[in-house]
């Protein structure tokens, strides 16, 4: 990798870091200065509105991403220890802190509503889909446990190109859902969020591109 491209990947990936940080921050602030009052079950909505029903959009998508982003961030510790490179290693960073933010947020969610965290109703039915699992993957764009295997046994720039394209796969599955969620979710601070994670990772997929390109690997 050039210096130039190294010092390009850094800049792209700071700016689209600090934008999810801001959106993260302003959500959480949104959430102690405005009251949310009770509802008639006693659970509250962060938008201040009643509780979302069990079955509705906002609930579905939460428990989804919540267990969408645990494995990004699984992958992104494995890849961490495998390699010296400063781009990688910053890129991991990024998603561990961003996505283990937005997980406990989704899931802090889930309990002010008084909602259970995981639910018998299949991945993904909130948007209609009909999804089955394969070989440990429980929805669209989620690594095999065959591919989690090969990052774990990989080293260097193998595990960076691995990682890179599993992320990839990640983002691009995590941003069609999240852009599902900001058209139909009723709670607006669901709707900002999900609308925060489509431009973030977005922006991460070009980022990984490039950085793929640079190891004269494909996507």
């Amino acid at each position: 990798m050039t210096h130039a491209g190294r010092a390009v990947g850094s800049r792209r990936l700071v700016v689209a870091g600090v934008a999810v940080l801001l959106l993260a921050l302003g959500l959480v602030a949104l959430m102690v200065v405005r009251p949310s009052p009770a509802s008639s079950s006693g659970a509250v909505s962060p938008s201040g509105r009643s509780a979302p029903a069990d079955g509705s959009v906002d609930a579905g998508f939460t428990r989804d991403m919540s267990v969408h982003h645990q494995q990004a961030v699984e992958m992104s510790f494995v890849v961490r220890d495998r390699t010296d490179d400063e781009d990688v290693r910053r890129l991991t960073y990024d998603i561990i802190n961003t996505q283990a933010n937005q997980r406990g947020m989704m899931l802090g969610w889930l309990e002010l509503w008084g909602l259970p965290k995981s639910s018998a109703v299949p991945p993904m039915r909130w948007m209609g889909h009909t999804v089955r699992p394969h070989d440990g993957a429980l929805m669209p764009g989620m690594a095999t446990d065959t591919q989690l295997d090969a990052l774990r046994a990989a080293r260097g720039e193998e595990a960076e190109v691995l990682y890179l394209r599993l992320m990839t796969a990640h983002h691009t599955a995590g941003a069609e859902m999240a852009g599902a969620a900001a058209g139909s979710a009723t709670t607006d601070a669901v709707v900002h969020l999900a609308a925060g994670m489509v431009r973030g990772q977005h922006s991460e997929i070009a980022l990984m591109a490039d950085m793929l390109r640079e190891r004269g690997a494909q996507p």
